[in-house]
């Protein structure tokens, strides 16, 4: 039986799933970090062909395998209990909490007892059972649907969206499965995001789904005020899917930072940890990042940025702004409505790039384009290799590079990738402040800003604002450990506001800041409208 800890000796839980692995961070509750451990999905992102039939995926499928999820997570939570040499007796009372983050929208079909369809043997080889990830692009003409009656019917709830439903968001995903495999919709009994089926699994499959209202309301056109999309509009867009959420979406709505349940016994012994730690209701990675790097105020955005980008910005009022992918009460920290814009290609066009160019690693590529001049001597990039989300939310929009000669080399590639990164980031900015939401400072977090000091200089230099980078590598991780506090409670915390918490935990780290060079604003300034004038070009097609 565990036994509670002194409060010096507490310790919280952050799991932090990201597209490729997922990470376990304990730290206590003043925000020092005792240990951190990732581990790889063994499947990764399943992206060519099916595993148990070696069938051939269609160009735009992303899958995963949510055993991965499971053998992963416990994999480095016992990785990380080994570090904090938590390994003996009964230490691991010591983690009092668990809070986690997951990438969204990333969601599955399952049973009623929380099997994955894909784990069935009857339907481990139909490509339609598995977990959709988030970047799966397969349901585009049932996005244009969905977004064309919408606005037929005046739906209220697409002004929460910018009035554009995205590619990558659940019903789409859902209305695919119907159409393309309507058996696997039928035997369908729980639709649900992979960050709430990993949290049910921790609670245990015989407690009511838990869903977040993070997710919900960025994810799944959800609103505290309005519910999910009525009955009307789900039988208009197809017959069988008029009663889909009283149907085939139970649960019980619960924002991060509220208690989901315990850890169930199963789970625990997989983790080497006891079971009835309180659990918070999940969130999307990129919102966790937000507590995580110690913001806690309004107008502040915080670039979370890895594979892709989530840009999360808190304001004080609720403003209608034309293709912001979300605008919720509550949707990051209470009292605020959550703001979240993105950019669906980052990461994954650096390496895409890197790879088409034949290096083996960064080093010789950022080296090269350090000798490229700001605006590349003319050449200029459209980042939208994975489709645009802010402010266009189209997903079959593709990127271009304009302005090559044989005068130029990889370096100028490189950075004109870079620069259009810090493009897109300027042209949501000017979205927003537009729609009457001010930007008054900006804080990048994920693995790129602290890999990429050249990538975080041009963002300042094309933001001309400054950028500060925290000395956290673990922005969603630390805030998902946050959350987990706040779901375990004042008495086991102390803390008696989300504010405290995140003051606590995450407002004394150690900082770094990328000031603007005045001397290329001009140039930047130029280069910023050939981008935008390729944009139109590249949107207009």
């Amino acid at each position: 039986m565990c036994v509670q800890p002194e409060s010096s000796d507490r310790l919280a839980l952050g799991l932090d799933f990201g597209t490729e692995s997922v990470r376990a961070l304990l730290v206590d509750l003043k925000g020092t970090e005792r240990s951190s451990s990732a581990v790889k999905y063994e499947h990764g992102s399943i992206t060519e062909t099916l595993p148990t039939t070696g069938e051939m995926l269609p160009p735009d499928f992303a899958l995963q395998h949510p055993g991965d999820w499971v053998e992963a997570s416990c994999q480095a939570v016992r990785d990380a209990l080994e570090q904090a040499g938590l390994t003996t007796g009964d230490p691991t009372a010591a983690v009092v909490s668990i809070g986690v983050d997951f990438t969204s929208c990333t969601m599955l079909p399952a049973r009623a007892d929380g099997t994955p369809l894909c784990l069935c043997d009857e339907y481990i080889g139909e490509k339609y059972a598995w977990p959709k990830l988030w970047k799966h692009h397969g349901a585009k003409t049932q996005t244009d649907r969905i977004n064309q009656l919408a606005r037929e019917r005046n739906e209220p709830w697409l002004k929460h969206y910018g009035g554009v439903i995205g590619l990558e968001w659940f019903f789409p995903k859902v209305l695919e499965t119907l159409e393309k495999a309507p058996r696997i919709y039928d035997e369908t009994d729980v639709w649900l995001e992979g960050g709430d089926w990993y949290v049910w699994q921790l609670i245990g499959a015989d407690q009511p789904v838990p869903r977040s209202t993070c997710i919900a309301g960025y994810k799944a056109m959800w609103s505290a005020e309005d519910s999910y999309p009525s009955p009307g509009f789900f039988k208009a867009l197809h017959p069988k899917m008029a009663n889909v959420v009283k149907d085939k979406m139970p649960g019980t709505l619960i924002a991060p930072g509220r208690p989901a349940g315990t850890l169930c016994a199963t789970m625990a012994k997989q983790m080497n940890l006891c079971a009835g730690i309180p659990v918070s209701a999940a969130i999307i990675d990129a919102h966790a990042g937000v507590p995580g790097v110690g913001v806690g105020e309004p107008n502040t955005l915080v670039m979370v940025m890895g594979t892709s980008s989530c840009h999360m910005l808190m304001h004080n009022e609720a403003v209608e702004v034309p293709g912001v992918a979300g605008i919720v009460k509550d949707g990051i920290l209470p009292g605020y409505i959550g703001y979240e814009t993105g950019q669906a290609a980052v990461g994954d066009a650096f390496d895409w790039l890197r790879r088409m160019l034949n290096h083996d690693s960064f080093d010789t590529l950022t080296k090269q384009a350090m000798t490229v001049p700001p605006g590349c001597q003319g050449v200029t990039c459209v980042d939208w290799f994975n489709g645009c989300r802010t402010p266009l939310m189209d997903g079959t929009l593709t990127g271009a590079f304009t302005g090559l000669t044989l005068n130029h080399h990889a370096g100028h590639m490189f950075r004109s990738l870079l620069e259009a990164s810090a493009y897109g980031v300027r042209w949501i900015v000017e979205v927003l402040e537009a729609g009457g939401v001010p930007v008054d400072r900006f804080v990048a977090t994920g693995g790129l800003p602290h890999q990429s000091p050249l990538l975080m200089q041009v963002y300042a230099d094309v933001l001309a604002k400054p950028v500060m980078v925290p000395g956290t590598r673990q922005g969603p991780a630390l805030g998902s450990a946050i959350l987990g506090v706040l779901a375990a409670g004042e008495a086991v915390s102390g803390f008696a506001s989300t504010s405290d918490a995140v003051k606590a935990m995450a407002g004394h780290m150690e900082k770094t800041t990328y000031t603007p060079n005045d001397a290329v604003k001009s140039a930047y300034d130029q280069a910023y409208h050939r981008y935008r004038l390729q944009v139109d070009r590249i949107a207009d097609k």
